[in-house]
């Protein structure tokens, strides 16, 4: 079984949860802490590429920065190079958990589709 990569912010109840859940089901954890090692542009393109979402899944829309920043009326006019280099710079901006083997990714945290796509 490949290990997981997953973004998490560990003081997260939701990043707790989908950590307990992963373990629960026998998986190896690389965890990352989102906010101070956040995924690079590069990171983000890969993981983008491989998740077959829009980049707006990636934003963390919920969130305090997010809303203060005003980005759900500016998203539409910046490019999706502009888009990644905003998350890449602030881990904070980014929907999490993200979970990843390299071969598909998860955003977000639902048991049901964690049990499903992790529990090999």
């Amino acid at each position: 079984m490949k290990q997981l990569t997953i973004y998490e912010y560990p003081k997260c109840g939701t990043c707790r949860s989908a950590v307990k859940t992963l373990k629960g089901l026998g998986r190896e954890l690389d965890q990352r802490h989102i906010v101070e090692a956040p995924p690079t542009v590069a990171q983000l393109k890969e993981l983008l590429a491989i998740s077959g979402v829009e980049l707006k899944k990636f934003f963390n829309t919920s969130g305090d920065v997010y809303r203060s920043m005003g980005l759900k009326d500016k998203l539409a006019s910046m490019s999706e190079e502009e888009q990644l280099e905003l998350l890449a710079s602030n881990g904070m901006l980014i929907k999490r958990p993200i979970v990843t083997d390299g071969e598909k990714v998860t955003i977000g945290y639902k048991e049901e589709l964690y049990k499903e796509a992790w529990g090999e």
